[in-house]
């Protein structure tokens, strides 16, 4: 709390917050991180706006490269906190960049394997497609993309990793979590 000779919070410049988080004890969340935080979580969720163009992904944005600044202040990371300004654009702007790449990345491999292409068998004893359908949509991207591609276009797990930048053990355990998934939504179908 500022003394009766301090200025309040509100009045102090940026560096002087950005300073106050910095010798803050670590795990004690103070009014300067509240302060900075509303000066720049606007600003950083309008340039995800613009360079994003999704609600959503904005708001990430500004609370991921919040979080990012608090930690390398508190970490004494930042060499020049009267910058803290700079520093927050640039990591905003690095982040956005990381977050349009995987999106890219999705995309392309949604092409790969388009769900509403694929020519599913008629034979109802063997596949029911309308059953699948909405179970195989429920599924997170990632999920639905793992059984696409290991069931439909028959690519291995560490084939799957490669493609999707992950480990073969990740892709094994989504894998299976998005069978379990699919088997308790077709489950569900079932007249009982």
């Amino acid at each position: 709390m500022p003394g009766p000779d301090t200025a309040s919070v509100v009045d102090r410049s940026d560096g002087d917050l950005a300073r106050e988080v910095a010798g803050s004890p670590a795990g004690q969340a103070s009014a300067a991180e509240g302060e900075l935080y509303r000066r720049f979580a606007r600003r950083i969720r309008l340039f995800g706006l613009r360079h994003l163009h999704d609600d959503m992904a904005a708001d990430d944005l500004a609370q991921q490269v919040m979080l990012i600044a608090i930690e390398r202040l508190r970490a004494g990371e930042i060499r020049n906190p009267d910058e803290i300004g700079s520093f927050i654009l640039s990591t905003s702007r690095m982040v956005a960049g990381g977050l349009k790449r995987t999106e890219r990345r999705r995309q392309h491999l949604r092409q790969r394997v388009e769900i509403e292409s694929m020519d599913l068998p008629v034979d109802v004893h063997v596949f029911d497609a309308d059953r699948i359908r909405p179970c195989l949509g429920s599924l997170r991207d990632r999920e639905r993309m793992i059984l696409l591609l290991t069931f439909y276009a028959e690519r291995s797990a560490a084939e799957i990793a490669e493609a999707m930048r992950m480990t073969a053990g990740a892709v094994r355990v989504a894998r299976h979590r998005a069978v379990a998934a699919m088997r308790e939504c077709l489950e569900a179908g079932r007249p009982a």
